[in-house]
């Protein structure tokens, strides 16, 4: 599974070997730092993400140091694409934050995802009204996609039993999570909308990198729980210039949400 910057594969056949090490990296970071709020807050100023007034006097410069070293050294390998696309861009690309991600940029967003799942995996679980957004890059490509217009979003016919978002879908509503194929732009909007409807809401995304972490502090910032699954690769017309299949981890899905 090659992505256009990184790869959740790496050299190997599946993504078993990137969950072992992001796992083993955050317990590493969590003995230097117990606190997870405050481990998330350095991850992301190590990132260039500035703390509120409050938490400037709180910053541990030998934290960060320590979260980017260990990043680097652990996650390099599955982020091997990314220097070759940042000299490959367009003018019109650079435009764009989430395509001009860096590769160390990356790493972080990698911690920041698998942190914020173990923060908010129970209180997401404990929500009456839980639901996934999961991208059309997942479909299975071979047939036209036959979704319809939902309450929220699109929602998965179950053409085929190899797409990705129904084996996703089919899962998540087992556990009691709705699941939609993600195709509004607006996520702000969406949020609040949701929020406004639904007192007790959590939220389960499936996206790239960049996208899902930047996701997942948004949710965070509209008091809604997020939890995660990044795509095994960045595959689509945004990234490859033609939309390719992409993936993510089942397994992982529902060692997530059960």
């Amino acid at each position: 599974m090659k992505g256009k910057t990184y790869s959740l594969f790496g050299d190997e056949v599946s993504a078993d070997k990137y969950y072992i090490t992001i796992r083993s990296l955050i317990d590493a970071l969590l003995r230097l730092c117990p606190d997870k709020e405050k481990l998330l807050m350095h991850v992301q100023r190590a990132g260039g993400s500035r703390p509120g007034r409050k938490n400037i006097s709180s910053i541990d410069n030998g934290l960060i140091s320590s979260i980017k070293a260990e990043a680097r050294e652990k996650l390099s390998a599955y982020t091997t694409g990314v220097k070759g696309h940042l000299r490959s861009m367009s003018l019109g690309q650079r435009m764009d934050p989430v395509l001009r991600t860096k590769e160390p940029q990356y790493h972080l967003y990698m911690l920041e995802i698998e942190l914020v799942n173990r923060m908010y995996r129970d209180e997401f679980k404990r929500c009456d009204y839980k639901f996934a957004l999961l991208p059309h890059c997942l479909r299975d490509f071979r047939p036209d996609c036959a979704s319809v217009p939902a309450d929220v979003e699109e929602a998965c016919m179950g053409c085929t039993d190899e797409c990705f978002i129904n084996l996703g879908g089919e899962l998540m509503k087992k556990y009691d999570i709705h699941p939609y194929i993600s195709v509004n732009m607006d996520l702000e909007g969406l949020f609040r909308k949701l929020r406004s409807e639904h007192p007790s809401i959590g939220a389960l995304g499936v996206a790239c990198v960049p996208e899902l972490a930047q996701g997942m502090r948004l949710c965070i910032k509209l008091g809604i729980p997020p939890v995660g699954i990044p795509l095994n690769a960045n595959r689509c017309a945004r990234w490859m210039k033609e939309a390719r299949e992409s993936s993510f981890d089942i397994r992982e899905l529902e060692e997530l949400i059960k």
